[in-house]
């Protein structure tokens, strides 16, 4: 008997939402895939954090989530599993590659503006206008945190005879 079909009784499938199973199934094993990716790095302590610490927790918080969903696919009614769109995750992957591939090469400020407006056209429902404000107001957010709050070694802009570092 799938977990998909009828109960013994035939009242209702054992799953109640496949949404919720698939997506909580999900969350569970890119949170432990995480934490397995990080299991060479030092956690540390509370007032020496090492480099895994935030990430751990995070990814433990995620699969938690996770874990709340598989339980209620099978408490309570919700949605079916609809059919799945490559759109979405093709511009967003498409987008992580070209800032990987750029940053390098031309800086921050060319970089996350092109990243940013490649991955925002994933969405049928993108307004050119919307999406290049959107860019460049969180390009301008990001520099000024990432290279002045945080002090990052960050390359804003690379031209060829010579590169701004703030």
């Amino acid at each position: 008997m799938s977990l998909l079909n009828r109960d013994a009784q035939g009242s209702r499938p054992a799953i109640r939402s496949p949404q919720n199973f698939v997506a909580g199934a999900f969350l569970i094993f890119a949170a432990a895939f995480v934490v397995f990716m990080l299991s060479g790095l030092p956690q540390g302590t509370l007032r020496a954090m090492g480099p895994a610490m935030v990430p751990r927790w995070t990814a433990i918080g995620i699969g938690l989530g996770g874990a709340v969903l598989v339980v209620l696919s099978f408490l309570k009614e919700g949605e079916a599993l609809e059919r799945w769109q490559l759109r979405g995750p093709i511009f967003v992957l498409a987008s992580l590659i070209l800032f990987a591939v750029t940053i390098r090469s031309v800086g921050f400020l060319v970089a996350a503006p092109l990243s940013m407006f490649t991955a925002g056209f994933g969405s049928r429902e993108v307004r050119p206008v919307e999406l290049a404000i959107f860019t460049v107001a969180m390009t301008v957010f990001c520099a000024v945190v990432f290279r002045f709050v945080l002090n990052q070694p960050l390359p804003l802009l690379i031209l060829p005879a010579f590169s701004i570092q703030f």
